[in-house]
């Protein structure tokens, strides 16, 4: 909706600060929840796949470290593949999910729970496909909701939300997962 205030814009180059900072508040709504969910996907796997391990399995610590990331790739395409099928507007709700996700995981790692690497690979795959289905929506969102003069503009103005996610978790990953690792 608030896209279609410069429905009249044929060039977003002529655009001044002042209208590019206001189209970049109409797409927090997206854009907050997109740096969310991608800070806890790599919250979790920046900081916490290495600690999920579980020394009993067949698979060696290695072996389990891939799976997780196959899983997670495969929810991802999964997702990402799906937008044809389930459109969802509320990406506020995967952020939310997302957090939860990771700090169950977080715990799992403290408290080391979780009785099977089986549940921790269907939290993995889960993780996959929040993170991908936020992704796919957050962009089709903006896309069917921008002008054709404005969606290269807002779709490129949006891409700065997983890289953020993606940073803002990298730095915190790290010191937890040293905190983690010095624990008895």
């Amino acid at each position: 909706m608030f896209l279609f205030l410069f429905s009249d814009v044929t060039n977003t180059e002529t655009l001044g600060l002042k209208e590019k900072v206001f189209i970049v508040r109409g797409l927090l709504k997206y854009m907050i929840p997109l740096a969310v969910v991608y800070f806890a996907e790599y919250f979790i796997n920046q900081g916490l796949f290495e600690l999920l391990y579980f020394p009993k399995s067949d698979l060696k610590h290695s072996e389990q470290y891939r799976w997780y990331q196959t899983l997670y790739q495969l929810g991802v395409f999964i997702s990402r593949s799906s937008v044809n099928c389930v459109q969802i507007k509320k990406i506020w709700i995967l952020a939310a999910l997302q957090c939860v996700n990771a700090l169950v995981l977080l715990l799992a790692v403290y408290y080391q729970f979780f009785p099977s690497i089986f549940i921790v690979f269907a939290f993995i795959l889960y993780e996959g496909l929040l993170g991908g289905a936020s992704y796919v929506n957050t962009f089709n969102n903006i896309s069917r909701e921008s002008s054709d003069s404005l969606r290269e503009f807002s779709l490129g103005a949006a891409c700065v939300s997983d890289t953020l996610g993606i940073s803002l978790s990298g730095a915190l990953a790290i010191p937890l997962h040293d905190y983690l690792c010095r624990l008895p």
